[in-house]
């Protein structure tokens, strides 16, 4: 006799690496370097992001902002370790590069959607030459991107279910 009862369905969640001598160096490695140890992620690759909507924040009220934000340019995760002041740059290249790769692809998926989103509006305010036409982009573009980098925090932080209502109406 077969048993007809429904199995688990497998977790969506990744299996927790292995604990042991090693691991817990290395995890004390990547918290000491501000690296979160279950995603191999840094929140300082954010920065790059936050830097682009604070000017375009700013280009409402002061438009001079707006030549600012059209010399910010798309630094991929290991780019922007790369050309950074960060301590641990080689770590936080190395523990990206071995993050779980439903968790990075989550993650690139977000900060592509964000860099398409940030080229297209400088592209957008390359062609426009008004001040409000250029205010009105970057009011929308920041309406976008913002929800984006907290989108991308939540990864970074081990966050698995985003607040898509949030998402979608701001």
């Amino acid at each position: 006799m077969t048993s007809t009862a429904a199995r688990p369905a497998p977790s969506a969640c990744p299996t927790p690496r292995q604990t042991g001598p090693d691991e817990e160096l290395r995890a004390a490695r990547l918290r000491a370097a501000n690296i979160n140890p279950r995603t191999g992620l840094a929140t300082d690759y954010l920065n790059h992001f936050n830097e682009a909507v604070m000017l375009l924040e700013m280009i409402p009220n002061m438009p001079e902002c707006a030549e600012e934000f059209l010399r910010w340019r798309p630094l991929s995760y290991a780019e922007h370790f790369t050309a950074s002041s960060f301590r641990a740059r080689e770590l936080a290249i190395s523990a990206y590069d071995s993050a779980d790769a439903h968790i990075r692809a989550e993650f690139d998926n977000i900060t592509g959607a964000m860099i398409s989103i940030l080229t297209a509006v400088g592209e957008a305010m390359r062609e426009v030459k008004e001040d409000e036409s250029r205010a009105r982009l970057a009011e929308q573009a920041t309406g976008w991107v913002k929800p984006l980098v907290a989108l991308a925090g939540a990864i970074i932080n081990g966050g698995r279910e985003p607040d898509i209502d949030y998402i979608m109406t701001h």
